[in-house]
């Protein structure tokens, strides 16, 4: 068997890997160390997040530096700030021992004055992200003349956030460079392209397959329409307690919205995205390393530099555009031997996404029922036994507290007092379950409503666009309205068209959800107006139904599951020009409330 110590690496960093207590090299560490230190060569490793890669090419890297040489050696680009520190963190690790040797991390998002001293004191090594990189090259406060060793760290993701031009002049500033190491998750075209052009005769090393997750980690999807998706992640995270992990959104302003959501209704969660600056993302990760929080809500850029072993669940709130970024996502959890959870909320359109990621990641994903309000209210009652049955007080607790707690309940039955300490843990949670909806996609609208306690299953809206808009068709408008909000085609029936307006039915829970998001849109430069048709007076008030009940719509008096979520505003979505928005109940009997806290 393999050992760090049976590698020939120098005393130095074989002392500080003991110190570290590494013992067994990883399998990426096995097959890429071993010959980068005896026949260094171009090579390109293909592991995924979380396997070792950092040591894989750091270790070999420092034992090929010069210490007496006072000028760069080596560089190693990364696509974001937060791996940029991180490798920096792992250098000084493992170079502990090394006398002489200088590193330095230079990325954006800080002053670069600080970065322009430490780059002018001669480090052997910089960690670097390509775009400040290149600003120091401009301001000719470095050169790569010298540099032997260039390493691409996550190269995949690099050239996603667009860096191919970046890339391809540090590889142009490098001319006496001897060796590059590429490291990827996956190997698509834009690597391979970048191989071909700069990279020589290299060696490929590959752990498990390019696209294959951990054995360690159980993949979930839950069906929902996509206006419930929100509602999901919540009641996922009501399921769990004591879950701490990821949650995954596409775009920026996704994640942003999402966790302001959440937090307002006492969810300790918080954002972690490019657009925060580098003093709130370093904060959110010293409160996530702490547990301070139970979630982070990321994108998949700014997760690259979150470096925790033991988070157990990854949500997908949205799966991602590229399939084989689930991978990168999933490998958040089951690390370092410990088992994790994947959950990925879907609508029913997107389950032949699931199908392709399965065949891609070589794993089969269950599908699973979300929840109802008993199931929740169950699983954080038992939470809350286990808690009080694993609970230790510290020793003078009972010396103290224990004649005054007594004196006070003595005339109180034990099964009364304990039946209400639950009631006033639980309490929250029960009133906000009590009446919630079935989330299940397929559920909606058969027999009947299972949702919230409202009377009426359906809602007949007003838009203010007709025949003389270029809406000609029911079929017409049911592609505007699809189109616009992604929702399924099964939630609007009962469409008629008119001169100059329309009226069509929807599923009362997604009624609010529509309004707010396709009043936000235009169609052919005229802003969209939409309202409750009952509402409205006059020739446009819509048709009775033969029943004679009509078709007014609503939410039952106002009584609906969470509350407080506030209105989810329409957003472009990585330029495809589609709206998504986010669907939040307004707040109504039993909404978990801001103050409240959740963990």
């Amino acid at each position: 068997m393999i050992t760090f110590s049976s590698l020939s690496l120098r005393e130095e960093l074989t002392r500080a890997v003991a110190d570290l207590g590494f013992e067994t090299p990883t399998p990426i560490q096995q097959k890429v160390i071993p010959h980068l230190l005896s026949q260094p060569s171009d090579i390109i490793g293909l592991a995924q997040t979380g396997t070792g890669k950092t040591a894989a090419f750091g270790l070999p890297l420092l034992h090929h530096t010069d210490v007496a040489q006072k000028h760069v050696q080596a560089l190693v680009l990364s696509p974001t700030r937060e791996l940029c520190m991180q490798i920096q963190e792992e250098f000084k690790k493992y170079g502990a021992h090394m006398r002489g040797l200088k590193t330095t991390a230079v990325y954006g998002g800080v002053p670069i004055s600080g970065q322009l001293r430490e780059v002018r004191a001669n480090p052997q090594i910089i960690v670097a992200t390509p775009g400040r990189l290149i600003d120091l090259l401009e301001r000719k406060a470095l050169s790569l003349e010298q540099v032997q060793y260039l390493v691409l760290d996550e190269a995949d993701e690099m050239l996603n956030m667009g860096f191919r031009e970046d890339i391809e002049f540090i590889l142009k500033s490098s001319p006496a460079r001897e060796f590059t190491w590429l490291f990827s998750a996956t190997m698509n075209n834009d690597v391979r392209n970048i191989a071909k052009r700069y990279m020589t005769g290299w060696k490929e090393f590959s752990v498990g397959g390019a696209n294959v997750t951990n054995e360690n980690i159980d993949h979930q999807y839950y069906v929902t329409n996509h206006h419930n998706r929100f509602e999901t992640l919540r009641r996922l995270l009501d399921f769990t307690p004591g879950i701490y992990g990821i949650i995954f959104t596409r775009t920026k302003q996704d994640c942003q919205d999402t966790s302001e959501k959440l937090m307002r209704m006492g969810y300790h969660v918080s954002p972690l995205h490019g657009d925060m600056d580098q003093k709130m993302r370093s904060k959110v990760m010293e409160r996530f390393k702490s547990k301070a929080l139970q979630c982070i809500v990321a994108t998949d850029v700014a997760a690259r530099g979150i470096d925790v072993n033991d988070i157990t669940h990854v949500i997908n709130y949205e799966l991602p555009d590229d399939p084989e970024v689930y991978t990168h996502r999933s490998g958040r959890t089951g690390r370092a031997g410990k088992s994790g959870i994947c959950m990925s909320i879907v609508s029913p359109k997107e389950i032949s996404s699931i199908r392709q990621i399965e065949r891609i990641v070589k794993a089969r994903f269950i599908r699973s029922d979300i929840p109802d309000g008993a199931e929740v209210v169950r699983k954080r009652l038992f939470h809350y036994l286990e808690k009080i049955e694993t609970a230790k007080p510290k020793g003078d607790f009972a010396a103290v507290y224990q004649a005054s707690i007594h004196e006070r309940f003595e005339e109180m039955d034990k099964d009364e007092l304990i039946r209400r300490l639950i009631w006033l843990q639980l309490k929250e949670t029960i009133d906000a379950y009590q009446d919630a909806e079935d989330l299940n996609a397929g559920y909606e609208n058969k027999g009947g409503s299972k949702g919230a306690g409202s009377s009426r299953t359906s809602v007949r809206l007003f838009i203010n666009l007709g025949i003389k808009d270029g809406i000609t068709t029911p079929d017409r408008l049911m592609q505007f309205i699809t189109e616009s909000t992604d929702i399924e085609p099964g939630l609007v029936e009962r469409i008629t068209v008119r001169d100059l307006s329309s009226f069509f039915n929807v599923s009362a829970s997604a009624a609010e959800f529509i309004v707010t998001t396709l009043s936000a849109k235009k169609f052919k430069g005229r802003k969209v107006r939409l309202e409750e048709a009952e509402q409205r007076t006059g020739g446009d008030r819509p048709e009775r139904s033969g029943s004679g009940g009509g078709d007014r719509g609503g939410y039952g008096g106002g009584r609906s599951y969470g509350g407080g979520g506030g209105r989810g505003g329409s957003r472009s979505e990585g330029g495809s020009g589609s709206g998504r928005g986010s669907y939040g109940s307004r707040e109504g009997r039993g909404g978990a409330k801001g103050s409240g806290k959740r963990y």
